[in-house]
């Protein structure tokens, strides 16, 4: 089976579901397809086909980075919030799955529970596109490696050092590492941690590659020669203990004096919406190692390579 009829059709629930092999190919094509778009080459891989949005959370990246990479494919999105539909009267997944697959090519979905992506797939024989859950983050993390790749010409053998909430980025990132082999670092205080799931595949894919997983409530040593300094919000989207959070955060800032733990030539990244002055300073998010709007551009990038990859 060639590397392209290994996803043809195929859903993309998580990270988890794909070999390195198989990242890395994907990343590859999408640098393709951002060559394309600098160079205004027409791209139109899937003229004729119709694309669901399906999206319960608030969205701006995710949102206008899928409808205009899906335009730039030369397909058509429909998009709708399950307040909108019948959805919001009780109608099962399986049965408003079933009937989008025979209008649409591929449904993206961007919710709250990893299960309610699997049902939907479960009951679709076109491709599912997670577009984040509260689990896993798979678009985001892909953009993310793109953006390491593009500024440090490598992944692999590399240090990240994440500072945030442990939900759906963070684990996203955990994944990517361990298979795509860069040492990972959480810093977050006690009380909190990633998914055990995530974490035993983190470790185990870890351990294969010999690389590090480290989970530490110490920010320095988290920091300390890292390559990439990830910032993420210290409360995410339908947290109802923000304050809490702020408190329990406060010490894992991204500032001025944090960010000289890492390399000299590190990279800063956020994943966006964020929110200076709590995760990270305004001087770094526009300082000379801030690479956020590069990351938050690939996310297109990326999610076009999904799309052009999966949907026959």
């Amino acid at each position: 089976m060639s590397m392209k009829d290994r996803f043809l059709g195929k859903d993309f629930l998580t990270l988890m579901d794909f070999s390195p092999l198989e990242i890395t190919y994907m990343l590859d094509v999408a640098q393709q397809l951002k060559y394309k778009r600098m160079m205004k080459e027409p791209h139109d891989y899937l003229a004729g086909r119709t694309i669901a949005m399906i999206f319960e959370k608030n969205s701006t990246r995710t949102r206008f980075s899928f409808q205009a990479g899906i335009a730039h494919l030369g397909a058509q999105s429909f998009y709708a919030t399950p307040d909108t539909m019948q959805l919001a009267r009780g109608e099962p997944i399986k049965d408003t799955a079933r009937i989008l697959d025979r209008y649409c090519d591929a449904l993206v979905i961007r919710t709250y529970g990893q299960e309610i992506v699997d049902e939907y797939a479960k009951y679709m024989k076109n491709p599912v596109i997670n577009a984040l859950t509260d689990l896993v983050h798979p678009c985001q993390g892909l953009a993310d490696m793109l953006t390491i790749r593009e500024h440090k010409g490598k992944i692999k053998g590399l240090k990240l050092a994440y500072v945030g909430d442990p939900w759906n980025v963070c684990h996203s990132l955990m994944t990517c590492s361990s298979l795509l082999g860069m040492d990972c670092y959480i810093a977050l205080p006690k009380g909190w941690a990633p998914n055990p799931n995530i974490t035993k595949f983190a470790e185990e894919h870890a351990s294969i590659g010999k690389t590090q997983m480290v989970v530490t409530d110490d920010l320095e040593e988290a920091l300390k020669g890292a390559d990439v300094v990830y910032a993420n919000t210290f409360h995410s989207m339908g947290h109802k203990d923000i304050e809490q959070r702020k408190v329990a955060f406060a010490k894992y800032q991204i500032n001025d004096e944090t960010i000289k733990f890492a390399k000299p030539d590190s990279i800063f990244m956020h994943c966006l919406p964020g929110y200076r002055g709590e995760e990270m300073t305004d001087s770094v998010i526009e300082g000379p190692h801030s690479v956020v709007f590069d990351e938050g551009e690939n996310r297109m990038h990326t999610e076009k390579a999904v799309l052009a990859l999966t949907v026959a």
